[in-house]
């Protein structure tokens, strides 16, 4: 594999021992770089390879119904790493604690783990790194392009992150070689974790089950590919913004567990016959626009913070801080869909109900809490709590991106000034009148 995937977080004495992938971010036993990575290093030590996720019970503002999507997920992984003759171990608790732990009790000699960008991620490796002292190897195995080689530093739009990364795809847009049978077995007896006790409780909401439309893991995400390059694809330029359409991809959801691999996904739709005019669009939006969010939280630390937008966006919010609301509401009131606003109150409504909303509603919801709420840290603050609790794919860079787009300006530029927006990109609601029928989405999400 191409090395420049591999980051050395750590260089550690090396010694004997079992190599340990820390499955974190990258959910999925098939095209994970990371996990391919460690099973490489265990063949060429002659040991055990062992894959270990620590689940942290509050994460994030995540509901029960991320956790239940997640853990049917990991089910999979287990009986697929069984038959690789790979043992597969769930652990409970901080990361920081509980993996050092288990790097001691079983006398681990190499650590791996994927590479995520968000600020706790990073974290628990720092704190983990304080207390063990073999090596630790970070793999990005959910970009095409590893994030630190598409860029140096923050790009400011997807005009300037473009050409960089559409230069650098020939080199990673490999093939993935096949996990193996493991050769060497794992001699300590392990029993298979006990799943009753490490799933309850997690997470606040009601949930037992997983969403109706949506089955989790990877084998289900690879099954949702097939059927949106062969039914989808076509039209998903033409129908992509038009919320009463079925036109999105609806792999969100398995990109963000790490269920699918985003190479995987360009690789088999570069295989389809239909125009590359036709892929293109979708192309941008799964490699320019997800892997330009993981670079904004890679590069700026104040990704959930107005203080990470861009100077010119802060300026104008403040100047128009004190600018009139014409509607006000709180936390609960949003987050219970109780404004005038039919429109955005279906929004609200889809991803509680559903756990996703549909793409372009999502700006125009967004951009309503920046004009309904008191300022803009405190719609920004809200606009991510709603996000991570209910989003099936919240808690992502492209969440953080996305809503700092809508209320901040990030990747956009500056607009017409116009009242308590300033420059902000507008929307409204005969906006959206004008693109598709809103009185139709209404009356779909009434009926979910």
């Amino acid at each position: 594999m191409n090395t420049k995937r591999i980051h050395t977080l750590q260089e550690g004495a090396a010694k004997k021992g079992p190599v340990l992938y820390w499955m974190s971010r990258d959910q999925r036993a098939f095209d994970n770089w990371a996990l391919i990575f460690a099973q490489e290093e265990a063949i060429k030590k002659k040991e055990a390879l062992l894959v270990v996720f620590c689940l942290v019970p509050e994460f994030l503002d995540a509901a029960s119904r991320q956790y239940v999507f997640m853990l049917e997920g990991l089910r999979t992984i287990q009986g697929t790493l069984s038959e690789k003759n790979i043992p597969f171990c769930l652990l409970r608790g901080s990361p920081q604690i509980e993996i050092p732990k288990f790097i001691a009790t079983h006398a681990v000699g190499t650590l791996i783990t994927d590479f995520d960008p968000l600020k706790i991620k990073r974290r628990w490796k720092k704190a983990t790194m304080g207390k063990i002292q073999i090596p630790l190897y970070e793999v990005d195995a959910h970009n095409i392009v590893p994030c630190w080689c598409a860029s140096s530093k923050q790009e400011f739009a997807a005009r300037t992150f473009r050409p960089k990364i559409t230069k650098l795809l020939p080199e990673f847009l490999d093939a993935y070689p096949p996990l193996l049978r493991h050769p060497f077995p794992w001699q300590e007896k392990s029993s298979s974790p006990q799943w009753s006790e490490i799933e309850s409780p997690l997470g606040p909401g009601q949930g037992t089950s997983s969403e109706e439309w949506i089955i989790p893991g990877e084998h289900a995400a690879q099954a949702a590919l097939k059927h949106f390059i062969a039914r989808g694809l076509a039209v998903y330029d033409e129908t992509r913004n038009n919320p009463t359409k079925a036109g999105q991809s609806v792999l969100s959801p398995f990109l963000h567990f790490g269920h699918l691999s985003a190479q995987r996904t360009v690789l088999e739709i570069k295989k389809s016959p239909l125009a590359e005019s036709t892929k293109a669009p979708f192309l941008e939006e799964l490699v320019v626009r997800r892997e330009l969010s993981d670079n904004f939280c890679y590069y700026n630390d104040r990704y959930d913070s107005v203080e990470g937008f861009p100077d010119w966006a802060i300026k104008t919010l403040r100047n128009h801080r004190e600018d009139r609301r014409p509607y006000a509401y709180s936390l609960s009131q949003l987050e219970g869909a109780g404004t005038h606003d039919e429109l955005w109150n279906a929004a609200q409504m889809e991803m509680v109900k559903k756990g996703k909303m549909h793409g372009y509603m999502r700006m125009y919801w967004a951009k309503k809490i920046l004009e309904w709420t008191g300022s803009p840290e405190e719609a920004f603050e809200i606009a991510l709590y709603l996000n991570n609790r209910y989003e099936l794919d919240g808690r992502d860079p492209n969440g953080y991106a996305g809503c700092a787009w809508s209320i901040g300006g990030v990747h956009d530029r500056a607009w017409f000034e116009r009242p308590l927006f300033g420059k902000i990109r507008y929307m409204s609601y005969n906006g959206c009148k004008s693109k598709f029928n809103v009185n139709d989405y209404i009356r779909q999400i009434k009926h979910l």
